[in-house]
């Protein structure tokens, strides 16, 4: 009897498998391939069923249901499972990963093989694969080709930990120099190809404490951090202190660090909607035709990068301080062109 019950348990499974992967049963081959009668089948399926009518009494999101289709002479599975992507999800997400170019060829190979296979139904993965192909064929992995996925974890693990690290950076201007720095990591963010590290520089008291170098976070590109380990000790932040990624990259531009400003421009053109979905802390406070006064609040230098690629549609208003600076900019652009 336990014998008969576990090899009708293990045909349940096999066929609800297959029925996930978006496979069609069909009863009389179903029982002549476990040496059944097609009533047991009939009565599997009607368990599925009851399973999956279950499911959505606790689940409202799963809307899987097993139906008869006359066309291919089988039972399908239609619907989906709310923990399970769909096709246009999957393909949406994909296509996003192949733009970001931030990781090598293996490694966006070996991530999209897994979410195709492990969350589009079998009967609609070869199409989501040649949708991909080219893109993936053409895929240009950037000039450092550094592997960094155990990296991310790692500091992703230190960050909730708060420990204490030490790391060997390599500078930007100079490729073959490294500096040491003492950090308290406080996020991991990506922007513009790259994965950054946010992370407070500290340097060491008399007393043994450890003070903020400066009053911002500062920004380390993830792959020219060489090496990076625990120092054993542990910083503490409150929950008032508590770093807010998502109101930090609000305010910053290509992640270039620097002090929080409040910056009022004008916007020349039909629709201001560039500014405002560039910086998600801009509001129109002013306006008159083809012309939009907006203030936002921003950090640092990344800034000025942004209103440079505007051209002549943003006017920096005030403070006086950046608006001497872009002029300082433009002029210096003037002069490379004269």
């Amino acid at each position: 009897m336990a014998k008969e019950k576990s090899s009708k348990n293990n045909r349940i499974l096999d066929i609800y498998t297959r029925l996930s992967e978006g496979h069609i049963i069909n009863k009389s081959q179903e029982a002549q391939k476990f040496g059944v009668d097609e009533r047991s089948i009939q009565r599997d399926i009607d368990d599925i069923r009851a399973f999956l009518a279950d499911r959505q009494s606790d689940k409202a999101a799963d809307n899987r249901k097993i139906e008869y289709d006359h066309r291919q002479k089988g039972f399908i599975m239609t619907g989906s499972e709310a923990s399970m992507m769909s096709n246009s999800e999957i393909l949406a997400v994909s296509k996003i990963l192949l733009a970001s170019r931030a990781f090598t060829k293996r490694e966006i190979g070996s991530i999209l093989k897994k979410m195709v296979q492990g969350c589009v139904p079998q009967k609609n993965m070869q199409l989501v694969r040649e949708l991909l192909s080219n893109e993936r064929f053409h895929y240009m992995e950037l000039h450092h080709k550094s592997h960094i996925q155990d990296k991310l974890w790692g500091l992703g693990v230190d960050i909730q930990e708060h420990n204490l690290l030490e790391i060997t950076y390599t500078k930007a201007e100079h490729t073959r120099e490294t500096v040491k720095r003492l950090i308290e990591p406080m996020a991991v963010l990506f922007s513009e190809y790259y994965f950054y590290l946010n992370a407070f520089i500290v340097e060491k008291e008399v007393d043994g404490t450890y003070k903020h170098k400066y009053d911002y976070p500062a920004i380390f590109r993830i792959d020219r951090i060489k090496d990076y380990k625990e120092t054993g000790e542990r910083f503490h932040v409150s929950y008032a202190d508590r770093f807010e990624e998502g109101e930090f990259r609000k305010r910053i531009q290509f992640m270039y660090a620097g002090e929080l400003m409040r910056i009022q421009l004008k916007y020349y053109g039909e629709n201001p909607e560039p500014v405002l979905d560039r910086l998600p802390t801009a509001q129109v406070i002013g306006q008159k035709e083809r012309e939009y006064l907006i203030s936002a609040e921003v950090y640092g230098t990344g800034i000025i990068m942004w209103l440079l690629s505007q051209g002549s549609r943003v006017e920096v208003v005030r403070p006086e301080s950046l608006r001497q600076e872009m002029k300082e900019k433009a002029w210096e652009i003037v002069q490379l062109y004269s």
